[in-house]
């Protein structure tokens, strides 16, 4: 899942965003609170743990169950993260998010994953969030706002796939 041109330094890597210009977001390994959840220096309310991934409550839900599933290794966002990392974190979020449905009585749930500070990353360790929904919750959802013309969603699109070398 790794991005053409990344810099990274393997399992610890500090990311240096340079395919997010302006963006902060570099923290070390030794003062992630979630390397530190990792290695058993803060507490957390395990669901779901493998050699490479870990499930636990946020500390902060937006609703009752929700929850962080993180790889082991620190990698700052999705763009760091080599892509066997990738597939081992995005495998847990079918039976973790089955089991906090179950638990939580919830009928949907949400995944949502925040890349960079702009996009609301505050902890820069790759976590994804199980957000438990029910219909009427009450929690709102970024509104769509429709494309202007065809036009303006084309070109969109032709930068998209030109930044990605399939012109």
């Amino acid at each position: 899942m790794r991005l053409p041109g990344r810099q990274s330094a393997g399992p610890n890597p500090v990311s240096f965003h340079d395919d997010a210009p302006g963006e902060v977001g570099i923290m070390p390994e030794a003062d992630c609170i979630f390397c530190k959840i990792v290695k058993g220096d803060i507490p957390c309310a395990r669901i779901y743990e493998t050699e490479h991934v870990l499930a636990f409550l946020d500390v902060a839900p937006v609703a009752p169950g929700h929850t962080l599933v993180i790889p082991k290794a620190h990698y700052a966002n999705l763009f760091d993260l080599p892509e066997e990392e990738g597939r081992r974190l995005f495998a847990a979020l079918a039976p973790v998010g089955r089991a906090i449905m179950a638990a939580t009585g919830a009928s949907g749930i949400n995944v949502q994953m925040n890349n960079y500070e702009s996009a609301g990353q505050v902890v820069f360790h790759a976590h994804l969030h199980l957000i438990p929904r029910r219909a009427g919750d009450g929690l709102a959802l970024w509104p769509g706002q429709p494309y202007p013309d065809g036009a303006t969603m084309e070109a969109l699109a032709r930068a998209a796939r030109q930044a990605l070398g399939a012109a």
